[in-house]
């Protein structure tokens, strides 16, 4: 049993990144089904911005401390998990606590590490295999040969979404800030557009000859929406994963209509653990695979530690990343 005190990182109270303090406090410890995981890395995603100032509701089972996605090392068990699990090396997504250098995390929820990735490039998967699985594939069921546009191409997100959408013979569409976003994208293998220079729907219906799009992943809500529902195919799914335009949009309900399309959206967060369960087996089945033979990877932009998690905060704001930061929390785990 691991006991004792750890460092981990909360927001005393809701505001800029300023708000975020490093804090020693008690070790977790696993209740049935859940394990314990000595981080060694912990991804910074865009909800963790959220819950800083208080913009998205967080569940009230939620820990204080910061963080949805880990990889680390298991150290502890609780009831109902195979001890075998101890000294293994996993990656996991967790409903908050990420940002310490011990989580409990539900045994549900862990996917192995593959060969050959470090542990920091296995931290900033989590989040993104479970969101791209159910949003991208199991609701807007993108299969070989279809076309998709992905909003924030070069978020990590984006970047991993693309690969994935390539992997499984689909073609790949995504919009970026400016041309040196667009052409590391297209060095990727996407048709890369800058939204601030390019009418996005008409370039879409030109690039597809007049068919569009049959997914779109969007991260823009408000007036994009119309311009999505414009530039899609007939029976396409708009998949909508933020709203960093407005949650409300005025949608041309005929247009839907005569296309017969859906609208769909998600969050991963609230699912119960049951329905998290259920998409960890889908992830490891049908995409790890596709990470091990290194068809997608995690893009890693910039590592910060721990205790830098301001500056992590402020440097994913500022909108210059190109892929995930992560935060580092111990370089060897279990040495």
């Amino acid at each position: 049993m691991t006991t004792g005190k750890m460092q981990a990182v909360i927001a005393e109270g809701k505001g800029g990144p300023e708000v975020l303090r490093t804090i020693t406090c008690d070790i977790p410890r696993p209740a049935a089904q859940e394990v314990l995981i000595q981080v060694a890395a912990s991804g910074v995603n865009r909800p963790d911005i959220g819950q800083r100032t208080g913009a998205l509701p967080v569940p009230a089972d939620a820990s204080p401390v910061l963080g949805l996605e880990v990889a680390g090392r298991v150290v502890d068990v609780g009831e109902g998990v195979s001890p075998d699990l101890i000294g293994q090396d996993i990656m996991a997504l967790v409903k908050s606590g990420g940002y310490a250098q011990y989580v409990v995390a539900k045994a549900g929820q862990c996917l192995p590490v593959p060969d050959g990735l470090s542990l920091t490039q296995a931290a900033i998967l989590p989040e993104g295999l479970f969101t791209l699985w159910h949003n991208l594939f199991d609701r807007g069921g993108l299969a070989s040969g279809d076309w998709v546009l992905i909003e924030g191409g070069a978020s990590g997100i984006g970047t991993l979404g693309l690969q994935l959408g390539q992997a499984v013979g689909a073609r790949v569409i995504v919009t970026a800030g400016g041309p040196e976003k667009c052409k590391r994208l297209t060095q990727m293998g996407a048709i890369a557009l800058n939204y601030r220079q390019e009418d996005i729907a008409a370039r879409v219906m030109d690039i597809t000859a007049g068919q569009g799009v049959n997914v779109v992943l969007d991260i823009l809500g408000g007036d994009a929406v119309n311009q999505h529902l414009f530039c899609m195919a007939p029976e396409g799914r708009h998949i909508g994963l933020s709203f960093m335009q407005g949650a409300m949009a005025s949608v041309d309900l005929g247009l839907v209509m005569r296309k017969g399309l859906w609208l769909s959206s998600s969050t991963m967060r609230p699912k119960s653990d049951e329905e998290k369960a259920l998409i960890c087996t889908q992830v490891k089945h049908r995409l790890l695979p596709l990470i091990a033979r290194k068809k997608a990877q995690g893009v890693l932009c910039r590592t910060f530690p721990l205790e830098q998690a301001c500056q992590a905060h402020e440097f994913l704001e500022s909108g210059n990343n190109f892929g995930k930061i992560a935060l580092v929390v111990q370089e060897e785990v279990g040495k």
